[in-house]
């Protein structure tokens, strides 16, 4: 609750002269009619609603704060905030090529550990759509761009490898991202690249993906996965008299092409990241994510409601009853 004049509060000093002027007025001797002889009346037991008359002044006390309070205009005050986003479209491009079961980033493998940076990534955000392209020999979208970030990070959470294709298509997926891209409204528009091999695959290099991106406007950040040099991959083996599957680990070199990757973001105004464990990897999600922020504009419309008519009506009514009771059951004769 708040009030339009507070200053009408200073009219309560006024109370204290009320009151001492009642009390005054009741202890000062007046005679109204002169007898001889008061003894006999003395005798006479006193009306016991004697006292009672001196509800008056509380009743006119009470009325005269209602009604001050009511000059004080109480209201409620209602605030209403309208805001507009102006948001990031970001279409999430993830490898899901059989390199991706290395075992550099030890317990887990690359695949798992990059669903999980980009899970965070996705949760971090508020007001941006975001989709998700999946891709090794071939480029596919698994989300398009979405609000729901529930049904975006189940999505996430089934990505799993394509089997039987160690191909990696990075221009294909580019240009699958940007065709998501291109007809959006978005202040900004951004492509999040994460692999860790070399364009071999796909009928788009990636140079002619990443020049397109830039003409629509889209920026491409690109992640580099995985650690330089020979790197622990699990291998299936089926024994071919038996049928058994088995697995073993064996190193194999990591073929991750850093140059193509700078050059890609070079071409559209992004910036190439390299993850060589966890901690590096969540932090270039962290890092995108602060210098891709939405910005937000708010505007605050208040309005009151106002209360004063129920204060003005009760003190009202209660100084008109107590000028009913003074002139009935209160009345001072003669």
């Amino acid at each position: 609750m708040t009030y339009r004049n507070p200053e009408f509060f200073w009219f309560l000093v006024l109370i204290a002269p009320m009151v001492w002027l009642y009390v005054w007025r009741e202890r000062k001797d007046k005679v109204a009619v002169r007898f001889s002889d008061l003894s006999i009346l003395k005798k006479l037991p006193l009306p016991p609603h004697r006292w009672l008359r001196h509800v008056l002044i509380f009743m006119r006390v009470a009325g005269f704060c209602f009604l001050v309070v009511a000059l004080a205009r109480p209201q409620k005050q209602h605030t209403e905030v309208e805001v507009t986003t102006e948001g990031v479209d970001i279409m999430l491009i993830l490898d899901i090529s059989e390199s991706m079961k290395a075992l550099d980033f030890r317990p887990d493998d690359r695949l798992a550990v990059a669903k999980r940076a980009i899970k965070d990534f996705v949760q971090m955000r508020e007001h941006d759509r975001i989709g998700l392209v999946l891709f090794a020999a071939r480029a596919f979208t698994r989300c398009p761009l979405t609000n729901d970030y529930g049904v975006l990070l189940q999505m996430i959470d089934a990505a799993d490898y394509m089997e039987f294709s160690n191909m990696t298509a990075i221009g294909t997926a580019i240009a699958t991202a940007a065709n998501r891209l291109k007809d959006s409204p978005a202040r900004s528009k951004v492509i999040i690249l994460l692999t860790d091999g070399a364009n071999n695959a796909g009928d788009i290099p990636p140079q002619t993906a990443a020049r397109a991106a830039a003409e629509l406007g889209i920026k491409v950040y690109t992640i580099g996965v995985g650690k330089k040099g020979q790197v622990p991959v699990p291998v299936e083996m089926i024994n071919p008299v038996t049928g058994q599957r088995t697995t073993r680990t064996q190193m194999r070199e990591s073929d991750l092409n850093e140059k193509e990757l700078a050059e890609i973001a070079l071409l559209t105004g992004g910036r190439f990241f390299r993850a060589q464990n966890t901690e590096e990897l969540n932090e270039i999600y962290s890092e995108i994510d602060r210098m891709e922020k939405t910005e937000i504009k708010s505007i605050t419309h208040v309005s009151h409601s106002e209360f004063f008519y129920l204060w003005l009506w009760i003190g009202f009514l209660i100084l008109v009853f107590e000028m009913l009771l003074q002139n009935t059951a209160f009345r001072r004769i003669p």
